[in-house]
């Protein structure tokens, strides 16, 4: 069966942490130019094994995290990283970014939480020029650190609303701490007029989704995928139009599903729900934007039409101007109108 080139299909991209949106070439590069040892995972046998079925793998997890976060030493590094991750977009047939990125985790380097911000932004701003991408940040806590430490990112993020900040997280293991302790950060965030994005329902299961909803307030989760599991909350989750942020390959890289063909996207797409496939750290999933899609066809014989209401509903769920929706929905219009060229890539 003759296809279209997912790479040309115009998408949202809402769920890409910082870090992981590195090129492992990159960080050969800097890793190398300052002298850092990285572990064989990151090099001989990149992208890694891994799996967060416990504890103990998801500390393995956060460790290759953190070895790749310390090779950004310089803004230069910094504004590099932006740049390459909206290339990398554009390429894949990205036309807005929502970037996540916790700046407690780089603060420390880089002159506290508020200059490194700024850094991010302009650099974002300057990405954006360069490549032709819409892009946003969302600024998000670390659910291991003190919920006091959350407040104070949702201070800070409620001061860039409208400047380049959409949206507020909650990430890490979500194994890790009480959720409901970070509710003041969301109501600090809400009321400031942002998005409020927590991760939930991928090491957890739909009792913590429901933890999500209810104490957080979320309108977008960060994976989400598990509420298939409980059809009465899946009902809930789309009545309430709570778009679900869906990583395949990071959902079967981490162990919550045994391959891609277990990832339950038919379920949530059957029962209506609004979901944004993303790539959450290609840097250790080793599978960009495209490539969500491209395995997502493989994986449940998706039709060419499917796919572009994936992308459309990636876009709808986006806090991009309407003027840029109504830009890149057109587009998708254009790609599904076009005859199929002829196999696509398999894109990563």
């Amino acid at each position: 069966m003759r296809v279209r080139d997912l790479h040309a299909l115009p998408k949202a991209h809402l769920h890409l942490h910082f870090t992981g949106s590195m090129r492992h070439s990159t960080l050969l590069e800097l890793a190398e130019r300052d002298g850092i040892a990285l572990p064989d995972q990151l090099v001989e046998e990149w992208p890694p094994r891994l799996s967060a079925a416990d504890e103990k793998g998801w500390f393995r997890f956060q460790r290759l995290y953190d070895v790749a976060r310390s090779v950004l030493r310089t803004e230069a590094d910094v504004r590099r990283l932006v740049l390459e991750a909206a290339e990398d977009d554009v390429a894949d047939g990205g036309r807005w970014l929502e970037i996540q990125v916790d700046p407690s985790g780089y603060g420390a380097r880089f002159g506290g939480i508020t200059a490194f911000t700024d850094l991010v932004l302009d650099a974002v701003r300057d990405a954006a020029a360069a490549t032709g991408l819409g892009i946003a940040v969302v600024i998000a806590a670390n659910r291991t650190r003190h919920p006091l430490d959350a407040r104070t990112l949702a201070r800070l993020a409620g001061q860039y609303a409208g400047r380049g900040v959409v949206g507020f997280g909650l990430s890490n293991d979500e194994r890790r701490g009480s959720t409901a302790d970070f509710a003041p950060a969301f109501r600090i965030a809400e009321r400031a007029g942002l998005l409020l994005v927590p991760h939930g329902g991928e090491l957890r299961g739909p009792e913590h989704i429901r933890v999500c909803l209810d104490q957080l307030g979320a309108q977008r989760l960060g994976h989400g995928v598990r509420v298939a599991e409980d059809p009465a909350l899946l009902e809930r989750v789309v009545a309430a139009e709570v778009v679900l942020e869906v990583c395949p390959v990071s959902n079967v890289a981490l162990g919550v599903y045994s391959d891609l063909t277990s990832v339950p996207l038919p379920t949530l797409l059957e029962a209506g729900a609004q979901v944004a496939l993303g790539a959450d750290d290609p840097l250790l999933f080793g599978s960009r934007l495209a490539g969500q899609y491209a395995t997502m066809r493989a994986a449940h014989d998706l039709e060419d039409r499917q796919l572009a209401e994936l992308a459309r509903m990636s876009v709808r769920a986006s806090r991009a101007p309407d003027a840029v929706r109504t830009e890149i929905l057109a587009g998708i219009d254009r790609w599904l109108a076009t005859d199929p060229a002829g196999p696509a890539r398999m894109g990563t």
